[in-house]
């Protein structure tokens, strides 16, 4: 197995991991977890004010040992935090939990169509330039959203972090993203364990002596641009999750995990703060 630390997207000044450990509804041990995680590989953590986590991510690296340099953790301020004091005092908040003096990622979480885009990325904005965070991005913003957002902001966005799998096409934000020079951060990368019994998977699997977890995360950074944050929540997944970069899937095996996306299975759609998604038509 190759060690992922190598493996990592750039975008605006920024190198991040191509494959992060995502920590949303972690069981009753997270900050063993995340240790396990950061001791098997894992270079990205992932959290979020909203998630509850931060102060068990704070554990878990600590615990792990590693140097603060060697990781790269994101986190995430709320649309309830949307007007400036409040998202600067969430982000400030974020890094007390962490115990951290930075995070390396600091994303809005979703949009707020209440708060001026102009006052929240302008806060974001500020976020970075005061040093809590060295780079900055967005989260669930369709295409539209992404494009103003990346015209109001005084500084540049490295990703938007949205569901991103085999069932849900997301070809209109990967061709604004790359207009834009940024990543998309895949998040649900097995569609919260649908894709696990999908047929088509489990047959590419078997071929190549692999998961059906681990198909469906090669399929994702196979492609340019995409990273993914899964979410394993036992020590063998986490392993496994990360025995993606000496093998490859095939043009055809590709081909036929792609048309999948015709399903238009959404995981994520929190009727108080989803946004109108963008239409996808998959030919």
């Amino acid at each position: 197995m190759q060690p992922a630390k190598a493996f990592t997207l750039a975008a605006h000044g920024a190198k991040m991991p191509v494959v992060g450990y995502g920590t949303m509804e972690l069981p009753d041990h997270p900050a063993e977890l995340v240790a396990a995680a950061i001791e098997n590989g894992y270079r990205l953590i992932d959290t979020a004010r909203k998630y509850g986590t931060e102060e068990r991510v704070g554990e878990g690296i600590r615990a792990s040992g590693i140097a603060r340099d060697e990781l790269w953790v994101t986190t995430k301020v709320t649309e309830l935090d949307a007007r400036e004091a409040d998202f600067l005092r969430s982000a400030e908040t974020s890094l007390k939990a962490l115990q951290l003096d930075y995070v390396d990622l600091l994303l809005v979480h979703w949009p707020q169509p209440k708060v001026p885009f102009t006052e929240t990325l302008g806060a974001l904005a500020k976020a970075k330039r005061s040093g809590l965070t060295r780079h900055i991005g967005v989260s669930n913003f369709t295409v539209a959203m992404l494009d103003e957002a990346v015209r109001v902001c005084p500084e540049p966005l490295v990703t938007n972090q949205v569901e991103y799998h085999a069932y849900l096409p997301q070809d209109r934000m990967l061709a604004a993203l790359k207009r834009h020079g940024m990543i998309l951060t895949a998040y649900c990368p097995m569609a919260r364990g649908k894709l696990l019994n999908d047929p088509i998977i489990g047959e590419i699997a078997k071929s190549h002596g692999k998961t059906a977890g681990q198909i469906c995360l090669r399929w994702l950074i196979q492609q340019p641009m995409v990273a993914a944050v899964p979410r394993p929540l036992e020590v063998t997944h986490i392993k496994e999750d990360l025995d993606m970069f000496d093998w490859s899937l095939s043009d055809d095996e590709t081909r036929r995990i792609s048309a999948l996306r015709s399903r238009h299975i959404r995981i994520a759609d929190p009727p108080e703060r989803a946004p109108k998604w963008d239409v996808e038509t998959v030919l």
